[in-house]
């Protein structure tokens, strides 16, 4: 099992530079588990690259879809008071945005907080090095 990023994800659901490289990750384990509010970000992207017109018609049902067979399928850490007090130390630990530091603080408890007993996957750089500094084993596509 493996804790995966919203940024992780949506080239799952969409062609990016590094789908190739994330389906081969998610392919080698896919036992995925994110954060609850990972359905809501991969949403809001796939909504603003329609409204930007880089996703219509097919392509967007297409991508909806793949989300659905996604979420269907991970375990998800639900809102509660521990990954909240979670997200508000690493909020004082690492310049996080709030949304990234909810999803770091789920991947803590979904290690139970033993960081290096869950590897993380993600494509953010900030959320990666504080990932990294928190103790996550880093899963990093490499391009090489």
């Amino acid at each position: 099992m493996r804790y995966w990023d919203t940024s992780a994800l949506l080239p799952l659901c969409v062609r990016e530079p590094t789908t190739a490289l994330l389906t081969r990750t998610f392919t080698d384990d896919p036992s995925v588990i994110t954060w609850w509010g990972t359905r809501v970000e991969a949403m809001s992207a796939l909504a603003r690259l329609e409204r930007d017109g880089a996703l219509a018609g097919p392509g967007q049902r297409a991508a909806s879809a793949r989300l659905g067979a996604l979420v269907a399928a991970w375990a998800e850490v639900e809102p509660g008071a521990v990954v909240r007090e979670q997200a508000e130390r690493l909020l004082r630990t690492h310049a996080l945005r709030a949304a990234d530091a909810l999803q770091l603080a789920a991947a803590v408890v979904a290690s139970g907080h033993r960081p290096p007993a869950l590897p993380f996957v993600t494509l953010d750089q900030r959320l990666s090095e504080a990932a990294r500094r928190e103790g996550f084993p880093l899963v990093i596509p490499s391009t090489t």
